[in-house]
């Protein structure tokens, strides 16, 4: 079975409006990955996590939302960032390519990028 994907049109005023980027969810070994150094990064923030939690994965990223992630150091929470940007494709008439860095220019276009790969990948909306 092929990994989910989505499609997201930006339709907020601004320079990115009207852009469409695919987003790709990460293999499983690699979302598993990425889960675990979120949850690591949120115990040595100080964030309280029992043992069942620590095991969950991708599911308790689900149960802690984005909110818990705003508890992470930015020196942890950079590389998690840069790797959600990896499941993000920009589309353009006739291709699906690769993100360049000049591809997204709001912020906000990236706060909404990531949080639909989050949703992507724990599978709420």
């Amino acid at each position: 079975m092929a990994r989910k994907t989505l499609d997201v049109t930006i339709d907020k005023e601004g320079r990115d409006k009207g852009k469409t980027f695919v987003l790709t969810e990460m293999p499983a070994r690699a979302a598993e990955k990425w889960a675990t150094k979120a949850l690591f990064a949120l115990a040595r923030s100080g964030v309280e996590l029992s043992p069942d939690l620590l095991k969950g994965g991708m599911n308790s990223i689900a149960i802690l939302g984005l909110q818990g992630l705003l508890n992470i150091k930015f020196e942890d929470a950079e590389p998690l960032l840069d790797e959600m940007l990896t499941c993000i494709q920009i589309k353009e008439p006739n291709t699906v390519r690769s993100l360049t860095p000049d591809d997204i220019e709001e912020i906000q276009t990236l706060f909404t990028l990531r949080g639909e790969v989050l949703k992507l990948h724990v599978g709420f909306s």
